[in-house]
């Protein structure tokens, strides 16, 4: 199973998405994936400008030449799709998603009907059916806060005629790693990660409990509310210092 896994957060490895995705892709490899991981951070893609000269002067190929032929080599036969993305005012981040908006040269200009709904067909390879995955976090407790950014996975997986194979979310994430970094007991939060990823290769798919357990509460509200607002209280106080 090949496997491209793209994190946009301009954090990196450093960033709370990362504490996800890479055990993760752990399990994937453990499983017998083989991953590729690529940063929006370390590459030069331009916005897409609407030309379309990718569908109608150059068939398949973009009239700009940046990183995004990286990228869609990359995507050249893979199995799956990992989306992997802080949340950020409801969504994705903008690296990310210009980086999407440029897969438009995998697709051909015509309409089809898919499933009762207007569709454009894949070309040539790119029209094999894949599987996508998103890794995600967020500052705020409830889960809920990730509906608008599942439903545009959803929605980019039935355009690309892709499974979406469930979301791994985690909510509360700067706490999370606080907990980390102070010893408390939410390892299985990473063990869980990991063991996704293992059915997914495994299986083709994720369980539901498996994702439940990714997400699951670290603390009760109020007592979150009172973690997160005394960290950055004291973080502004130390830089008050400086």
């Amino acid at each position: 199973m090949k496997v491209v896994a793209i994190n946009g957060s301009p954090l990196m490895d450093k960033g709370n998405t990362a504490l996800i995705l890479n055990p993760f892709l752990d399990g994937i490899r453990e499983a017998g994936g083989e991953v590729q991981l690529l940063y929006t951070k370390k590459l030069k893609i331009n916005p897409c400008q609407g030309c379309l000269s990718c569908w109608l002067k150059t068939p398949g190929k973009c009239i700009q030449k940046d990183d995004m032929e990286i990228v869609l080599g990359s995507m050249r036969g893979m199995d799956v799709l990992i989306l992997a993305t802080p949340l950020y005012v409801d969504g994705m981040t903008g690296p990310l998603k210009n980086l999407l908006d440029r897969i438009v040269p995998t697709g051909q200009p015509f309409i089809e009907l898919r499933g009762g709904h207007c569709r454009h067909p894949g070309r040539g390879k790119s029209a094999r059916k894949i599987k996508i995955a998103l890794v995600s976090n967020c500052g705020f407790w409830e889960i809920d806060n990730f509906d608008a950014l599942v439903a545009h996975v959803n929605a980019i997986s039935r355009n690309m005629s892709a499974e979406f194979v469930g979301a791994l979310l985690r909510p509360q994430g700067p706490v999370f790693k606080q907990m980390l970094d102070m010893g408390m007991p939410v390892h299985d939060v990473l063990e869980a990660a990991k063991e996704a990823g293992r059915q997914l290769v495994q299986t083709g798919k994720i369980k539901e409990e498996t994702l439940k357990n990714v997400s699951r509460e670290l603390m009760p509200l109020e007592a979150y509310m009172d973690f997160s607002n005394k960290y950055f209280q004291q973080t502004l106080e130390a830089l008050e210092k400086k």
